[in-house]
């Protein structure tokens, strides 16, 4: 092989590919392969206009569009151990971590934060599912917990949204364990007579 296959070649089709308008403006919609502006779904709630698909929507547009003029205040995220459990497939945990909180922009599966909603003090919670699928890990489970706990704490409703895959196989036992610890949060919401 020489230079200009090699160096030349690809730096002109770098430079014939480039595009003036980014991909992501336009989005399809996966039931009727129609492309929607972004800005028409985005007002439109993420609900397609025409075919009425519902279009996933990500954890922070979730709160911007559920709570009053979109204006929330994130709790703060939980600090648990990364990978106790030191696990490994085809790459390490700790690295699938790391990538997935660059992609989502969040610490985990869950944001936490409060809110008004009609005028009335909230506090929810949302599962960001581009985010391991959304799985329930040690601190997805601790994130539900606090924020169960300031509910009962400030005395305002607790609202959800999950968009879970399940308990998150890399973090075993430890995973496992947050079903309980969140039923027994619920449980104390239910008995404190908070929705």
């Amino acid at each position: 092989m020489n230079w200009i296959n090699n160096v030349v070649r690809p730096r002109i089709r770098s430079l014939l590919n480039k595009r003036e308008t980014p991909e992501n403006y336009w989005i399809k919609c996966p039931e009727s392969g129609e492309l929607v502006y972004y800005k028409d779904l985005e007002e439109n709630q993420w609900v397609v206009p025409n075919s009425g698909h519902h279009m996933k929507v990500k954890a922070h547009d979730r709160l911007r569009l559920f709570l009053d003029d979109g204006v929330y205040d994130l709790l703060p995220s939980p600090q648990v151990a990364t990978d106790p459990l030191k696990f490994r497939d085809v790459k390490r945990y700790s690295d699938r971590l790391k990538e997935n909180r660059t992609k989502t922009g969040t610490d985990d599966s869950i944001i936490a934060a409060s809110g008004r909603l009609v005028g009335l003090d909230v506090t929810v919670a949302v599962h960001e599912f581009d985010f391991m699928a959304g799985s329930l890990g040690m601190a997805a489970g601790q994130a539900i917990v606090k924020a169960m706990e300031r509910a009962v704490e400030e005395r305002t409703p607790f609202i959800i949204f999950t968009a879970s895959g399940g308990a998150r196989m890399q973090e075993g036992i430890l995973s496992l364990m947050q079903m309980p610890r969140t039923t027994i949060a619920v449980q104390r919401l239910r008995e404190a007579g908070l929705p």
